[in-house]
């Protein structure tokens, strides 16, 4: 059934991340990580990435109940070159870390045109299109890629899931428009999209979910059995079906496991099942590319030549006139400045998990309308 719109509240963004401090610096993160976690994981929330913002608290709390989520953990440096450097994320969660390697790689490429940064022994690290956009805020090209823990993806003409949504992002700056930032999971739809279709009780689209007989499944509730708790079914890849070529999503995500994973020396998830003992870490890899456009051509040239390319692709004449073509990073950009005036949506089956987690924790809860 799906949820009454006047049911859901709409908090201000700085009440959101207050509550995710106060709830990670509750649970043993030291403050200076907890205050990036939630910045990062706000600013998740206020381009309307839902999936991937304060909605993840419940999962991270499951973690560090089941002892794979050290949450006191401080990254540190194990590789360091000119243009390349590995960071070890000490099994915590993936914000720091992150947001760490991908500032050292823009530092890299400001002074020597390229950098290069692999972590491993991470965790999850939300939405991969924030780190692109620290590359982007600092002049530079950004290219995010991860690995993931949990096994969601059914390889094409497959019959069980044997990858995760391993997630691609790609950051451009401009200098008229909003930049340029595609960020994507490998599979039809991330996981947690689905997470959200069932906090608001809608029905999923067709061919976003499959069982264990590779039928199509639309009740959120159910496929989020699949996804999350049976060895059968899961998502599909990018593309559905073999026929509408799942086969290109299939091979993205491997190319971000190996970027992600694989390069970094962190485990495929697949393989780690065999042998992953409780409390053993997640042990998920990320990678993070910077390019200054300015090792490659004049000052100033990049961000104008890509405004233009941006201002052709405006000029497309739209199929439906209510419904112009943009280009990506632009309805993360318009959510934002809605949500700044509106405030973040907050579902009732999400503000329900929220305030026992808080009740758990022994912190206050800070979403209430008032």
């Amino acid at each position: 059934m799906q949820v009454d719109s006047r049911q859901v509240k709409h908090v201000p963004v700085e009440r959101v991340r207050l509550q995710i401090y106060r709830v990670l610096t509750q649970w043993g993160m030291p403050e200076d990580l907890a205050g990036t976690t939630a910045d990062l994981m706000a600013e998740t929330d206020l381009l309307g990435i839902d999936s991937h913002g304060i909605s993840m608290l419940p999962a991270y709390e499951n973690k560090l109940r089941a002892g794979t989520l050290q949450i006191g953990a401080r990254p540190r440096v194990v590789r360091d070159s000119l243009c390349t450097a590995v960071l070890d994320g000490m099994a915590g969660l993936g914000y720091p870390v992150s947001a760490q390697a991908m500032n050292l790689a823009v530092d890299k490429a400001l002074e020597h045109g390229v950098g290069a940064v692999s972590v491993r022994n991470s965790h999850h690290f939300g939405a991969a299109g924030v780190y692109a956009r620290i590359a982007v805020r600092r002049g530079v090209v950004g290219l995010v890629t991860s690995s993931a823990t949990t096994l969601i993806m059914v390889p094409t003409n497959g019959a069980a899931p044997m990858l995760g949504t391993n997630p691609i992002a790609f950051a451009a700056p401009t200098a008229r428009h909003e930049p340029f930032v595609l960020d994507m999971a490998t599979t039809t739809v991330a996981a947690n999209k689905v997470k959200v279709y069932d906090f608001h009780g809608k029905t999923l689209p067709e061919g976003w979910a499959v069982d264990d007989k590779g039928r199509s499944v639309t009740n959120a509730a159910e496929a989020m059995g699949y996804i999350f708790e049976q060895r059968g079914g899961g998502l599909t890849p990018l593309g559905g079906t073999p026929a509408m070529s799942s086969h290109k999503g299939y091979g993205l995500a491997m190319m971000a496991q190996i970027l992600g994973g694989t390069l970094s020396g962190s485990a495929l998830a697949a393989r780690q099942m065999a042998t992953r003992k409780p409390g053993d870490p997640d042990d998920i890899g990320h990678f993070f590319l910077a390019l200054n456009p300015e090792a490659f051509r004049d000052s100033g040239s990049f961000t104008e030549e890509l405004d233009d390319a941006i201002d052709t692709l405006h000029q497309t004449p739209p199929a439906d006139p209510a419904k112009p073509v943009q280009v990506a990073g632009e309805v993360e950009a318009q959510e934002r400045a809605r949500r700044e005036n509106e405030g973040v949506p907050i579902p009732p089956a999400l503000e329900a998990k929220l305030r026992a987690i808080c009740e758990r924790s022994g912190v206050e809860y800070v979403l209430s309308g008032d």
